[in-house]
């Protein structure tokens, strides 16, 4: 073999594979399916090691299942919509089609060097009009199906790019890109009705036995089921049409402390009061302004404004209570009313030392001092509490049994019912911008809301368009936006908003199974394929999209676009860790900090400097940023040392779950530690072949072996167990001095276990040495059960109670046979010393005792 050469070797394979087609996935009934997928990337323009981890986890698995017989899945595409291609046509001029495509040609050709066994026949991307196409499809069967509607709700504005915003995008109150202060604006939006799916979503939870318990217990949470109590407060005077404000409360424990109302600015009776009075009018527009996340709520500045009208507290009718407009209470959630406890809540709390409202204890017994100081008395589930004479039969309750009880109580005397809400809202899919998919309805004067025919999709968008005013540009295009109505043919509008992305990324999974297919999914492909075996991606996606994708799988097998089996989409999921590496930073004349890419920085012993001597601050490692410039460019890594080095480290350093810190000196060592495993085969490549060594049994059981820990590490997501064992491995056949025959089939058993890993050098080592075909399409290796069973057992000795030496004897050796054993041991004569034994206590198979 000539020298290790990743840059001659690695091309070569990713040749042969592609030539045979390996990475093909196959609908074959006469073998069982696995299917393999990594969460889709957005196409940036540069992949980083946080991609290149996440991707050869999903190939290891892969090409481990494909050796196994199975016919593997592993598809790829781009999340391909958004706002940042739409703001770099804006600000870099171009279209989003040509900077997004570029993108995507750009990252696909930096990923093609990794070796991944990518099935590249049913790549797509979701700005495809043949994949968008499909998913208007998708929207017109959900419409009909009543899973969709269209609604008033209060939405983040932009008002500079004029744009609903989602609660990520809202930083501080103000746009995420504009900078401007975000106003809650209620807008006409289109919505799924996943509120509808609530308790489903959250019941099924468990049964995703193979995913993470943080992950399900996120899902759970966001969900937010919860028992409380909906409450009538009769106005003291009807006004504007009511009667009474109804408050939902999870809390009805603490009803005895309620001393004041808020309302949403939103609210019919701030609505009512502000058409006749322009003070509450220019409150409510102020309360506004800011975000709609219960963050952003909480975090902004309290403000209130009093109605003037009062409430009678439902369970005592002698006290009334003063109605205020609250900026930090929301129309969506519950009724948009509050009976506010500023006792036992600190933003209440807070708000009543402001505007100087009473504060009062529910859990104090009459008679007791009542004191509230600047911190609210928060009761916890297993706080004992006490109330009054209204509750009876719940005095010393735990706070449990009290909200159980209330909630009966006050059903009993007819002032409230009992009722199960939950914090999961209806998902809001419209965005006033350009770069999205269609919503493919059309407004018309005569017929309403019409849902486009399914002959005439796609709807594209239109490529002329200009960005060079705020706002949505479709809005501004009359040929493409007049059009006749699909029912009456009268001249109608289309509709200028479209689809949030995360309905892009919550059917693609399905999309794979038939990519070209002239309907959203093809029947037989999605029976065989779905559902997805198992799915890998970050953390940071454990919410809203595994959410969506939950969610939209039922709204598909109710559309009948899925079978029954796959409205758990995902049946297995992993959450990886990130890449990280250390910041390297100087600071400007101006004390600005200036920070610094790893191959401008040298280390030594001494610290480290950039090029000219200049000394540079080491940060310790973070997450991998281009601001921070502590990012590894994959495709230098790969010039330097080949895609298997980078490959093999990522998955090596530390168990998948975690973070793992880039090094140099690690990517080094890897490089040689590959070079090592050369060398060997090349060794064992020129051993004569009538060569006849010594320890055959031994390599064949250590070859047992390594099968065995593999084969569970791979299949238990524990990678760099199993790169550990491979590592073993690899020594122990360094270092053995077995038969020609039986070390080239220990060498070709190494090239099969680190094919996943490392399938370049694999392939050259299985080549060599004789492999039949292509690695890759090998079969996996078995080990025999015969040499995993360890017929010898290790015996300590101790010699007057300390352990001096051991011996290996057979399991089954008699123990006057394994007394002469161990005191013929050469270290047992050395420290007896001549000093005649005593007593000689064999303990079969844990222990010898010597005494002396």
């Amino acid at each position: 073999m000539s020298r290790y050469d990743p840059s001659v070797i690695e091309p070569r394979w990713q040749t042969a594979w592609d030539e045979a087609g390996v990475f093909a996935a196959r609908h074959d009934p006469a073998r069982p399916k696995y299917y393999v997928l990594e969460m889709f990337p957005y196409p940036s323009g540069r992949i980083h090691m946080g991609h290149v981890r996440n991707y050869t986890m999903g190939d290891v698995v892969a090409r481990f299942k494909a050796a196994q017989g199975f016919s593997v899945l592993h598809p790829m595409g781009w999340d391909a919509f958004g706002m940042p291609a739409e703001n770099a046509a804006m600000e870099r001029g171009g279209h989003p089609k040509d900077w997004t495509y570029g993108n995507i040609a750009d990252m696909k050709a930096q990923m093609r060097p990794l070796g991944l066994s990518i099935d590249w026949s049913r790549e797509f991307a979701t700005c495809d009009p043949e994949y968008y196409g499909q998913q208007q499809a998708l929207f017109i069967d959900m419409l009909a199906a009543g899973l969709i509607t269209r609604k008033a709700a209060v939405v983040n504005w932009d008002p500079v790019d004029m744009t609903v915003l989602a609660n990520e995008q809202v930083i501080d109150g103000k746009g995420w890109r504009s900078g401007a202060a975000v106003e809650r604006r209620e807008l006409v939006q289109w919505f799924f009705k996943i509120s509808d799916y609530s308790e489903e979503l959250l019941s099924a939870l468990d049964g995703l036995k193979d995913w993470p318990e943080k992950v399900r217990l996120m899902q759970a949470n966001w969900i937010g089921k919860s028992r409380g109590i909906e409450v009538d407060f009769p106005l003291t005077s009807p006004f504007a049409g009511q009667t009474a404000l109804t408050c939902y409360s999870t809390r009805p424990d603490t009803l005895r402390a309620a001393t004041f109302m808020a309302i949403a600015p939103e609210h019919p009776i701030a609505r009512a009061l502000a058409e006749a009075d322009p003070k509450v009018a220019a409150f409510c527009e102020e309360a506004r302004r800011g975000g709609t996340s219960e963050e952003a709520i909480e975090t902004a500045e309290k403000l209130g404004h009093d109605t003037g009208l009062t409430v009678r507290h439902p369970v005592y009718p002698d006290k009334t209570l003063a109605v205020w407009i609250g900026n930090f209470v929301l129309m969506e959630y519950g009724t948009g009313a509050i009976y506010c406890c500023p006792g036992h809540d600190q933003r209440d709390l807070d708000f009543a030392r402001k505007y100087r409202l009473p504060v009062v204890n529910a859990f104090h017994m009459p008679g007791e001092t009542n004191v509230i100081g600047t911190e609210a008395l928060v009761p916890a589930k297993d706080v004992t509490v006490a109330y009054d004479q209204h509750f009876t039969g719940i005095t010393l309750s735990t706070a449990y049994d009290a909200i159980e009880r209330s909630i009966d109580w006050m059903e009993a005397q007819g002032l409230g019912k009992g009722q199960v809400k939950y914090r999961l809202r209806d998902w809001g899919l419209s965005r006033q911008r350009y770069w999205g998919c269609p919503i493919p309805v059309v407004h018309c004067a005569t017929c309403g809301v019409v849902p486009e025919k399914k002959e005439n999709l796609p709807v594209e968008l239109p490529y002329d368009v200009s960005f060079d005013k705020p706002g949505n540009p479709l809005d501004r295009h009359p040929t493409w936006r007049d059009v006749p109505c699909p029912t009456c043919g009268a001249p109608a509008k289309r509709e200028t908003d479209t689809m949030d992305t995360f309905v892009d990324s919550s059917w693609y999974y399905a999309r794979f199974t038939a990519p070209r297919s002239k309907t959203p999914t093809d029947a037989a492909e999605v029976d065989y394929w779905m559902n997805v075996d198992q799915y890998i991606g970050g953390i940071e996606h454990a919410i809203l999209h595994l959410l969506y994708s939950r969610f939209f799988a039922r709204a598909m097998h109710k559309t009948g676009h899925l079978p029954a089996k796959a409205i758990e989409p995902f049946s297995a999921l992993f959450t990886q860790g990130m890449v990280t590496h250390e910041i390297y930073r100087t600071t400007d004349a101006q004390g600005r900090p200036v920070f610094h890419l790893p191959e401008d920085v040298i280390r030594s012993e001494a610290g480290a400097t950039l090029k000219d001597g200049t000394a540079v601050e080491v940060i310790p490692s973070a997450k991998m940023s281009k601001s921070k410039k502590n990012v590894v460019d994959p495709m230098n890594i790969i010039a330097a040392y080949g895609a298997d080095t980078a490959r093999w480290f990522v998955m090596s350093d530390s168990p998948p779950e975690r973070d793992v810190e880039w090094t140099a000196s690690g990517a080094e060592a890897t490089f040689k530690h590959l070079n090592r495993v050369w060398a060997l085969c090349d060794r064992i490549g020129q051993m004569p072949a009538d060569h006849r060594g010594e320890g055959d049994d031994d390599l064949a059981r250590a070859t047992a072996r390594a099968i065995d820990e593999v084969t569970r590490s791979i299949e238990g997501f524990a990678f760099n167990k199993a790169i550990a064992a491979l590592y073993g491995f690899t020594n122990t056949l360094a270092k053995a001095n077995a038969s020609t025959a039986v070390m080239k089939e220990a060498i070709r058993t190494l090239a099969r276990l680190m094919s996943p890993m490392t399938p370049h050098i694999a392939e050259s080592i299985w080549s060599y040495q004789g492999g039949d075909g292509l690695c890759a399409q090998a079969e996996w290796p078995k080990a025999d059960p015969a040499l995993l069973v360890d017929d010898t057992v290790t015996l300590p000795i101790q010699i007057n109670g300390k352990r001096r030496a051991e011996i290996s004897v057979a399991k089954d050796m008699a123990v006057p046979e394994i007394e002469k054993i161990a005191l013929a041991n050469e270290d047992v004569l050395r420290f007896l010393a001549g000093q005649p034994v005593r007593k000689i206590i064999v303990v079969p198979g844990r222990i010898i005792n010597v005494v002396v």
